[in-house]
């Protein structure tokens, strides 16, 4: 086996559960991570000191127009990380957005040390909004974070695609928020399904309810209690509808305190260190692409070619067909992100080797852009006690955006790591045909799918994507009409026929 082979060698995580006004900080939550990782590696702290490279999943406060930037924490996270470590890495990174992330860091951390680029890296992330909110709400006091956050860093190097996931025309439309264009997705699935809505709820609820009994076993999970079908998907003041058709316990959980991280080395650098084979899991698979970018650019909204296709050349990669996977964690933000993918990947909704190994981000948590470091600690421990199976990861950023895919095992590989350029599957996806899009509607439209938004009070208007005369696509909104919407989630509105119209500069389509 060639020496520079890359191998995992750690994983750690770290769930928080105590009084907010003593959490730990953004940087202290990586370092409990790292340093865990380090333990189950058991390289200790002078493992961690001798990194070369590290990349630090970005922070969803950083993410673009957030306005959580209030919260103290360090302007260069891999920097205060590194100092916090005492380690002088020659390589360091802060990622861009999306939940594909960790899986895309772990590819490149991989290609490099095939490379000889990097030799021992550790990749780690955190998401603290749990805490950090209950502090701005509550009055509580920062004063402990700013002490321990140096926010006079310079800026960090970048790694991954900086690109919004939306355009001004989207967002201006409301395509700018997960809770609203997922269940774009889903409504669309249903649709061209010809399932009616009490039958989908019911395969919702039936699909996250198997998320829930993962979770009531996962130790760090946030919510680690077993829910039936039932209480998924029925709407009351505990489960109130967030975007049609999703109530509250089907969205992903933002407001969590959790890290994980992982170590990647080479395997002349892991047998340096003494770690024993043992504990080595290797990335025997993996691929990056985005679909079509922006939300209306896509082909339809039931599929995902960068999912197919990312998946397709992993098991290439890895030599392996699905029926070799003995481990699957598929990511779960909302459902339509796990039919999506089980679909293009040929998986079945009841597989019974199950869709995840943590429970799912509405239940494990750890969402923003780290939750897939979760997926892959766990992934290593379950592959080591299951030697010689292989476990399959995806990862999906933005908006069924942007896809990563990796498949591991403690089997050594019987090929060298290669890592096939992204561009190649990316050329692929950027030729395909897709919609013209006209940002000025006017007259007769179709709606092609559609969600209705709700406040706390009640819905309050609902997003729609139609279609005109012309079959050009168009995002518009409905009249705010209490009684239309209530229609509109008791009766399938996809094929619906109406008029649309530019008023005080949004589009609106008034249904017939």
């Amino acid at each position: 086996m060639d020496e520079r082979t890359p191998v995992l060698i750690g994983a750690g995580q770290f769930t928080y559960r105590g009084d907010p006004g003593s959490s730990p900080s953004p940087t202290e939550l990586l370092k409990i991570a790292a340093d865990r990782a380090a333990e189950d590696a058991g390289i200790g702290a002078a493992g961690l000191a001798a990194i070369d490279t590290l990349a630090v999943v970005g922070y969803t406060i950083d993410a673009p127009g957030s306005k959580r930037g209030m919260i103290p924490h360090s302007t260069n996270p891999p920097a205060q990380l590194s100092k916090q470590l005492g380690a002088t890495p020659r390589w360091s990174v802060y990622t861009e957005m999306g939940g594909n992330t960790p899986q895309y860091v772990i590819n490149t951390l991989a290609e490099r040390v095939a490379r000889g680029e990097t030799q021992l890296a550790l990749t780690v992330g955190a998401e603290f909004l749990g805490s950090a909110m209950k502090r701005a709400t509550k009055g509580l006091s920062f004063d402990d974070w700013k002490a321990k956050e140096d926010e006079t860093l310079e800026t960090p190097q970048r790694l991954g695609d900086p690109r919004p996931g939306n355009t001004a025309y989207e967002a201006r439309h409301g395509l700018d928020r997960p809770i609203n264009i997922y269940p774009l997705f889903e409504n669309a699935l249903r649709a061209r399904d010809g399932r009616s809505i009490p039958d989908h709820q019911a395969r919702l609820g039936k699909l996250f309810s198997k998320f829930t009994e993962v979770a009531a076993q996962n130790p760090e999970a946030w919510f680690p209690i077993k829910r039936s079908a039932e209480e998924l998907v029925t709407v009351n003041e505990k489960n109130r509808m967030i975007g049609f058709p999703y109530p509250k316990l089907l969205n992903a959980i933002m407001e969590v305190d959790q890290s994980a991280g992982v170590i990647v080395a080479s395997v002349a650098k892991a047998r340096e260190l003494g770690v024993p084979e043992d504990r080595w899991v290797y990335l025997h698979g993996c691929a990056d692409a985005a679909d079509l970018w922006n939300p209306l650019d896509r082909q339809n909204f039931h599929s995902s070619p960068a999912m197919r296709l990312t998946g397709k050349r992993a098991f290439e990669m890895a030599g392996i067909g699905l029926d070799q996977i003995g481990l699957i964690d598929l990511y779960s933000c909302f459902p339509v992100a796990v039919e999506v993918g089980a679909e293009e990947l040929g998986l079945s909704l009841d597989d019974p080797r199950g869709l995840t190994v943590t429970g799912g981000l509405p239940y494990a948590g750890g969402p923003g852009n780290n939750y897939v470091m979760h997926s892959v600690a766990v992934m290593v421990q379950r592959l080591r006690e299951r030697r010689g199976e292989y476990g399959l990861i995806t990862g999906n950023g933005w908006y069924l955006t942007k896809q990563s895919t990796g498949i591991y095992s403690t089997k050594r590989p019987d090929r060298p790591f290669e890592r096939q350029d992204p561009a190649v599957i990316q050329r692929e996806i950027d030729a395909l045909p897709h919609p013209d899009i006209t940002e000025t509607p006017q007259g007769t439209g179709t709606i092609e799918t559609y969600t209705v938004v709700h406040r706390r009070e009640g819905p309050f208007r609902a997003i729609i994507i139609g279609r005109d005369e012309n079959g050009r696509r168009f995002a518009a909104y409905s009249p705010e009409d209490p009684a239309l919407l209530a229609g509109m989630e008791t009766t399938e509105q996809v094929g619906r026929k109406g008029s649309v119209a530019q008023v005080d500069g949004l589009n609106v389509f008034t249904p017939n």
